[in-house]
Order: C-alpha cells, then structure tokens, then sequence
C-alpha cells in the first residue's frame, strides 16, 4: 500500500506524474483545436459516454482489441472535457457533476461488456468485485468533499482503472491470451481500488484530527 508523504500530503499513484502531466502536454494542440472548432466540454463529456458503451458493447461482441482501443478514446476524452472547459473559463459547477456522472455510466457500460463476456465464467464475479471498486473510489472522494475535504489520491484512480482496461484488452488481444490478461487487469482493480477506498477514507480521519488538534492549540 502506498505511503502518505509527510511534506506533500498526497500518496503515491501506480502512473507516475510526470507521465501524466507529459500525456497532459501532448494533448494542448487537441485542446487547441477542439477550441477552434467551439466544441464545448459538455459535448467531450457526452462523446467520452459514447465511447465508453460503445467499449462495452465490443466487449459483448468479443471484439476486444477494438473495445480495448476504444477505452483508450474515451480516456483522451475524459481528459479533454476538462482542458477545453480550463482553457475557455467554462468551468462550472454543472460542467463538474455533469462530468462525473458521465464517468460513472461510462465505466458502468464497460464493466458490464466485460461482465456480459464472462458470464459463463467465475471471472464475472471478479467483474462485479472491480466495478464495485471502482464506484467507491469515486463515491469516498464525492462523499469527503461533501464534507469539505479535498480528497483526489490514492493508488487506483480512474486514469489507471482507464489504463489498465486498454492494456489488459489491447495486449491481451494481441498475444491471444485475452481472458489471463484481463482476468490479471480486474483482479488488481478490484483489489487496488479498495485499497484506495481505505486510504481515502483514513485520510479524511486524519484531516479531521490534524483540524481539532489545531483548534486545540
């Protein structure tokens, strides 16, 4: 499990940040040109759920390595929305939890592709476990800042949730050993993700002792 670091207050990620400020850099000319053409974040957040079902219903139709790629745009998407909305000063609190909910159905419609692939085997079960997961990485970080902490760390994030779904389905398909490889990719979700639920949760702890001991002093 990862470590809080004591001067920067944040936990460690399996993406390194350098990777994803350097994915963040390459995507300013797309930002710039969706910019131009006046697309909104909105409508990004709309093509990133579009996306995402049309993964899982590849996943239906056991075309992996087309679903595995389609994870990854719905990903740029995902990413997108948010650089267009900065970089036209559209940002808003519907634009947020437009986004965020847009997220969840997209990761919902993927999980179940999968979970309708595996459904003849014990592999859905691992399925459920991750998708579970991964709704409540989402849901202690809504639920702390609800409660007016900032609480976006931990170890399984939904870019690395994005990231592994692609690798596992890419690579899987290519080397034809697609079930291993996503069986490996939805086990360390399901396992990761909860993890991050316990490191979030305990973080909002021990804001809230650091809060009473300094209104103590």
């Amino acid at each position: 499990m990862a470590l809080m670091n004591s001067e920067t207050k944040e936990f460690t990620r399996i993406l390194p940040k350098k990777l994803i400020s350097l994915a963040h850099r390459y995507l300013n000319f797309l930002t710039s040109l969706l910019v131009n053409l006046r697309i909104g974040p909105n409508a990004l957040s709309v093509l990133a759920l579009v996306a995402g079902m049309a993964a899982g219903a590849l996943f239906i139709l056991e075309r992996p390595l087309l679903a595995g790629i389609t994870i990854f745009v719905c990903g740029i998407f995902d990413i997108l929305d948010g650089k267009v909305a900065e970089s036209t000063n559209t940002k808003s609190l519907f634009g947020a939890i437009f986004d965020s909910t847009l997220d969840r159905y997209s990761e919902f419609f993927i999980f179940l592709g999968i979970a309708v692939y595996f459904r003849n085997h014990w592999a859905l079960w691992l399925t459920i476990a991750a998708m579970l997961g991964s709704t409540l990485v989402s849901y202690t970080r809504a639920r702390a800042e609800g409660l007016g902490i900032e609480c976006n760390i931990g170890i399984m994030q939904r870019a690395e949730r994005i990231g592994l779904l692609t690798l596992g389905a890419v690579l899987g398909s290519i080397f034809n050993v697609f079930d291993l490889a996503m069986i490996i990719v939805l086990a360390m979700i399901a396992v990761i993700s909860h993890i991050t639920v316990i490191q979030r949760t305990f973080y909002v702890r021990k804001v809230e002792n650091a809060d009473k001991s300094g209104k103590e002093t």
